[in-house]
């Protein structure tokens, strides 16, 4: 996002550090709101992981994201925010709802159990933002991204995403000369992913030309199988080993998959292909944090 703003020409971006704002804690978000007065707030923060961290982290993940979201949507308002977007994803959705995955779907079924509590907690920033625009006037606007990577992404094995973890686990094999990489679940699983320099894009888009409440899905409309993806991971990265598959780790939603015709009927689709972004997002982590 601040790469995105920056090559806009804005230079007057308002920031801070975990270190610096502890954002669940109600008296220091309010008192920042004060003291900075932001116009227009993209509400990015939040505790995130894969299928291990949430099912080991669960009241983490419900009590850190609802209250850091609540006191930073309450401060907007409070403060008179001009607008707001409020990143949210697409783990919202019901474990079953129908493929591709509709902005109406929301709250039509039961969620994925592994990811339920942040997904709660995403469905309360949600609803917060519904109810400040229609009991206050605010123009607090929700966005429900797909699977994110890219440059800077977290690449811990016990707290990261599938493909930044994918990344790791091929380049550490392939470094380490082992002969195989071992991977949860059955491969099976349909996953979207959007490169983050896209969603900045999309985001920045909305914050120029939406203001509705209705929630608008981010995302590439093409999904890949887990299995697929781990090949073109293992390929960009050159790891020449076998792929074994642990199918007594859980899968998690069979697809996931967001239908973006909402977006493009605003004007705004995606640019970065996966290849491409894998690639460049590979190229990123050998530089920055794997050995080579």
């Amino acid at each position: 996002m601040m790469r995105k703003l920056r090559l806009e020409g804005y230079s007057n971006l308002v920031v801070r550090t975990r270190s610096e704002l502890d954002l669940t804690r109600q008296i220091e978000v309010g008192n920042f709101f004060k003291d900075e007065k932001p116009e227009y707030v993209f509400l990015a923060a939040a505790k995130v992981g894969g299928i291990h961290a949430n099912n080991t982290y669960p009241a983490e993940f419900i009590y850190d994201n609802i209250i850091l979201q609540s006191n930073i949507i309450h401060s907007a308002y409070k403060s008179g925010v001009t607008k707001l977007l409020f990143l949210g994803s697409s783990c919202i959705y019901p474990k079953f709802a129908p493929q591709p995955m509709k902005e109406e779907h929301l709250l039509t079924g039961t969620l994925e159990p592994t990811n339920e509590p942040y997904a709660i907690a995403k469905i309360a920033g949600i609803k917060m933002c519904q109810s400040y625009n229609r009991q206050y006037g605010t123009k607090f606007i929700s966005v429900m991204p797909t699977n994110l990577y890219g440059f800077n992404d977290n690449f811990d094995l016990e707290t990261s995403h599938v493909l930044p973890a994918l990344i790791r686990k091929f380049h550490d094999a392939k470094i380490s000369g082992h002969d195989s990489v071992t991977l949860w679940g059955t491969g099976s699983p349909r996953r979207e992913f959007l490169h983050v320099d896209d969603l900045a894009d999309a985001c920045v888009f909305l914050m120029r030309n939406y203001e509705g409440s209705e929630i608008v899905n981010i995302g590439s409309g093409e999904d890949i199988t887990i299995k697929e993806l781990a090949e073109l991971v293992k390929q960009i990265v050159g790891f020449k080993g076998e792929i074994i598959w642990d199918k007594t780790k859980p899968d998690g939603a069979p697809r996931k998959l967001l239908d973006i015709s909402k977006i493009k009927a605003l004007g705004w689709q995606p640019k970065i292909g996966l290849s491409e972004g894998i690639k460049t997002t590979y190229e990123w982590y050998v530089g920055n944090i794997g050995r080579s």
